[in-house]
């Protein structure tokens, strides 16, 4: 697992940013950038190089849903391995992610070993 991997985090509520980050950090990953919202996100991994997206799911004005839509359809973005951040476990919601290209899910709450083993699966099936 490359730990120098560029890594967006998106999420609307500060403080899930900041948790998500500190995980991040025990997990050794230090090049994390963050967006508050899917518009924001999308600009940013336009701009830039990430290796890996890790969004929530329930934001506006872009849901993490149509990130994942609009970075599936984008040629230079596509392979982007991307993980969805939800509190819902609905089995429509993650058939509606799988459909959408999702890489990975991870149902909140969450603690850095289940962050570790979702990212090791993407970034080493990459």
């Amino acid at each position: 697992m490359d730990k120098t991997t560029n890594v967006l985090i998106v999420d609307d509520y500060k403080t899930m940013l900041r948790i998500i980050r500190n995980l991040l950090k025990q997990l050794e990953f230090d090049n994390v950038e963050e967006a508050s919202d899917g518009q924001e996100a999308l600009a940013k991994l336009r701009a830039g190089q990430f290796g890996l997206v890790i969004s929530d799911w329930n934001m506006q004005p872009m849901t993490g849903l149509d990130l994942l839509k609009e970075v599936r359809a984008d040629a230079r973005l596509k392979d982007t391995p991307f993980i969805m951040i939800t509190a819902e476990s609905k089995t429509e919601n993650v058939v509606a992610a799988k459909a959408a290209g999702v890489s990975n899910y991870i149902v909140k709450p969450f603690n850095a070993e289940t962050l570790r083993g979702k990212i090791e699966k993407v970034l080493t099936h990459a």
